[in-house]
This record gives C-alpha cells, sequence and structure tokens, in this order.
C-alpha cells in the first residue's frame, strides 16, 4: 500500500529554506561568537566560557519545555508553521542586539553580552523544535520524509557555506576597519534575510497530518513515555555519540591542517571543499541510499567512511593532496546520512503514537536538540582535554610527535570509535524501512477511519508489528 502523502518539490524547496536560515546563524556562532565576544566586544575569555555553560545548562531544560508547547498548539496554520510566524522577526532581531557592542562600562557590557547571547539560544530554540518536528506533519511518508531531510540539509549546507565564504569580507566591506560595526552591520543582513527565508518557509509548506490536540497529558508524564521507548532511547544515545564524533573531528581539522599536513594557507580551502562534498552528500541521500533499508544503509554507510577516515590516518602526511580528496570523499558519504539521522526522529514520533496513543513531535524533537547540543559540548570538550593531556603549545610552528599523532588520531580514529559504537547501536535499533512503513499506513488508515466515521472506531491491531516496548 502506497501512503498518499507525496510533497512536491515546491514543498520540499519551501521546508529547506527554513534550516538555511537557522544555518546562517549556526554556522556564525560555530565559526566567529567566540571569537566576536573575547576581540571584537571585549569579553574576557573566562567570562565567555562560563557564559556559554549556564546558557546551554538552563537551554536544556527550555528545548522540552518548548516541545511540550509545540505539542499543545493549536491554530486555523497548524501546530508547527505558526511558530515560523511568531519567531521569524524575534530570530533576525536577536542576530542583530547579540553582535551589537554597546558603549557602557565593563559590567554592564557583560550583563548585556549573557543577556542578548541567553535570548538568542532561547528564540533559536523556539523556532528550531517545531521547525525539526514539522516533517511529520507535512507527510506520513517515511520515503518522503528522508527526501524532504535531503533537501533540508542541502539548503543548510548552502546558508552555512554562504556564511563561511562571504560573512569576513563582509564585516571588512561594511565595517571600513571597525570590526564592531563590521560585525552588526554583516550580522543584521544575516538577521534580515534569516527573517525572510523563515516567512518563505511559513508559506510555502502546509501541515497535511496535523493530529487532535491532546493536553491530557502532563511534561512529565510525556517524558516518561518516552524513557519508557526502547527506539527513542537507541536514537538519543545514538544522536550524543554522532555529534560527539562530528565535533571532535571538525574542532579537530584546523590543527590537523596546521600542524600535521604543515599547510595552514589551506584551511579555508580544506574545509570549503568539505562542506561542498558534505551539500552533494545531504542532497543525493535519498536517491542514493531511498531504494535500501534505511537502517542497514546506515550502517554499511557508516561502516564505508571509516575506512576512509582510518586510511586518512596511516598515509603520510607529505601526501597531501590524497589526504585532501580522501577527505572530500568522507564528507560526501558521511554526509549521505545526514537525512537518515533526522527521518529517525520522525519514525520515532510515529512508533511512539502506535505505542501510547500519543503523538509527541514537539518532544521528541526537543530531545534530539537536547542531545545535539549535548553531543557538541562534549565533543568540544575532548578536544580541549586529550590535547592537554599531550601538552600542547599553542601556535608552535614544530609539535612534538606524540602531539602529532594525538592531532591526526582526533581528527580520524577518536571519532572513528565512535562511529562503531554507532553501527553497534543500530543492530538493536528495530524501526526499519519495512516497520517504519507498516506503522505510517496504519497509523494512516486510523486517522481516515476517525474523519470518516460517526461514531469512535477501535484502534488499528500493532500487535504484530514487533517492536518491544
Amino acid at each position: 500500500m502506497t501512503i498518499p502523502s507525496v510533497l512536491r518539490t515546491t514543498d520540499k524547496i519551501g521546508y529547506g529554506l527554513g534550516d538555511m536560515a537557522s544555518a546562517l546563524v549556526w554556522q556564525t556562532a560555530t565559526l566567529f561568537l567566540a571569537y566576536f565576544y573575547t576581540d571584537v566586544f571585549g569579553l574576557p575569555a573566562a567570562i565567555m566560557g562560563t557564559m556559554f555553560l549556564v546558557v546551554r545548562v538552563i537551554d536544556a531544560f527550555v528545548d522540552p519545555c518548548i516541545g511540550a508547547l509545540v505539542d499543545r498548539t493549536q491554530t486555523r496554520h497548524g501546530r508547527f508553521r505558526p511558530w515560523l510566524l511568531w519567531f521569524a522577526i524575534p530570530f533576525g532581531v536577536s542576530c542583530l542586539i547579540t553582535f551589537y557592542v554597546p558603549d557602557v562600562g565593563a559590567t554592564a557590557k557583560i550583563i548585556y553580552a549573557c543577556v542578548t547571547y541567553a535570548i538568542l539560544s532561547f528564540i533559536y530554540s523556539a523556532i528550531n523544535v517545531p521547525y525539526c518536528a514539522m516533517p511529520g506533519a507535512l507527510t506520513m511518508d517515511p520515503h518522503e520524509r528522508h527526501s524532504l531531510q535531503s533537501w533540508r540539509f542541502g539548503l543548510s549546507f548552502i546558508g552555512g557555506l554562504v556564511v563561511t565564504v562571504i560573512a569576513l569580507p563582509l564585516v571588512s566591506h561594511l565595517g571600513g576597519g571597525n570590526d564592531q560595526k563590521g560585525y552588526f552591520y554583516a550580522m543584521s543582513m544575516m538577521g534580515l534575510l534569516g527573517i525572510v527565508l523563515f516567512f518563505g518557509c511559513f508559506f510555502m509548506t502546509r501541515e497535511r497530518f496535523t493530529p487532535r490536540n491532546d493536553t491530557s497529558g502532563s511534561l512529565l508524564s510525556d517524558l516518561k513515555l518516552l524513557a519508557a521507548n526502547s527506539q527513542w532511547r537507541i536514537v538519543f544515545l545514538f544522536n550524543i555519540l554522532l555529534l560527539t564524533a562530528v565535533v571532535t573531528r571538525g574542532s579537530a581539522t584546523m590543527y590537523y591542517v596546521k600542524y600535521v599536513l604543515q599547510r595552514p594557507e589551506m584551511v579555508f580551502t580544506f574545509i570549503v571543499s568539505g562542506m561542498l562534498a558534505a551539500l552533494a552528500g545531504a542532497l543525493l541521500s535519498a536517491r542514493l541510499l531511498g531504494k535500501f533499508d534505511r537502517v542497514r544503509a546506515y550502517q554499511w554507510t557508516i561502516i564505508t567512511f571509516v575506512v576512509f577516515a582510518a586510511l586518512i590516518f596511516i598515509i603520510p602526511p607529505s601526501q597531501v593532496w590524497l589526504i585532501f580528496g580522501l577527505n572530500i570523499v568522507f564528507s560526501f558519504i558521511q554526509n549521505l546520512t545526514t537525512p537518515l539521522q533526522w527521518t529517525m526522529f520522525s519514525d520515532v514520533v510515529d512508533y511512539e503514537e502506535h505505542r501510547s496513543g500519543r503523538r509527541l513531535d514537539g518532544l521528541v524533537f526537543s530531545t534530539a536538540l537536547f542531545a545535539i547540543k549535548f553531543g557538541l559540548a562534549l565533543g568540544g570538550a575532548v578536544v580541549g582535554w586529550v590535547l592537554g593531556a599531550v601538552d600542547y603549545a599553542p601556535n608552535q610552528a614544530l609539535q612534538s610527535p606524540t602531539v602529532l599523532t594525538t592531532i591526526n588520531a582526533l581528527f580520524t580514529l577518536i571519532p572513528c570509535l565512535l562511529f562503531i559504537c554507532m553501527v553497534l547501536l543500530l543492530t538493536r535499533y528495530k524501526l526499519n524501512s519495512q516497520l517504519a512503513d507498516t506503522i505510517a499506513q496504519q497509523l494512516m488508515r486510523k486517522r481516515d477511519i476517525s474523519k470518516s466515521a460517526t461514531e469512535p472506531q477501535a484502534s488499528p491491531d500493532f500487535s504484530n508489528t514487533g517492536v518491544s516496548r
């Protein structure tokens, strides 16, 4: 049976515009925010680090609350899209105020930085939790969701690439030598573009399958439901491992190119070529992997790019162009799996609805963002801890052999160990393509029956789906 929820290309592009908007801020924060706070804003490094940690901890508790509110939202525009409409302009404004340097005293500047960074983080969550949870309302077809995520991450990588390539030249051009003005004007433009893209996402998408609004459960009871869901536990841990591996490798990239390859002039080219390969991988994911079972395809794809990472470790650093090429192949193959990562969360939402009768799109995707943020923090910490353990000396052209081997391992072997753990974890994940399709079809039939019936109908029988709780 074919699930009648095929999306048009315009639907997929419209959805992808939302993550392109988010990438403008995400990539900027990843690449430039720490530098901006210390070298442009004038914030002491220790205070900046503490601010990042405290806001992230608070943010971790805010995300599930936003998810619970999303699950209880009911408007004429649907459950998820209204949040894009409500928070698009605050999103753009938060970008602007975060990169503004007020002419006040030192204490007031610290307070301003803490408040505006917290606002940026919370509004980012308020618009991204419902955005990430939207696919289940756009289509019930797991294969269409895979295609939808391919478009999403393709456009997201384009947004990130735009920031990587033009942000600093834009700061220099608009600031005319004044970095404070340059960052403010550049981020004002990024914020304005983000607003336009989120509005585009709102107007180009339509929620077709928003379920009945159900406020019978509390946030605590819904969290208990998820905790009892074996497939959610696997996906949650899977994403922590994934982001820890990705961030560890990403954070080690500049060290690897600068010290192991001894080609600091190639850092920009090395990163951008990897991003272009990642863009191609995300866009081609549904086309190349869509015909196979998603779980098996995910496992074999991980094993494949782990082999390429291991080859990079053992190849002599003098073989720069061979390593360059292998990194491009690695980035392409690794990002074939990115749309699958998010499709898994939609499958878990369907499974929870079948398991308990509660459809918790907002809460499930808020926990996804929590796992990602935790992995980001842990990945950055791993690099710091490991380099500290081998007495890494910053800006020293000639590092010791131990340090060089460690940096090489951070870029290759240590992430590979985490990737292998993900492969093993997937052996316990039961929501393969066949089962996910079956559950989605049964949920569709249940909704069709409930719409057409004049009195309550019996729930479909899920007793033979084969997934343990």
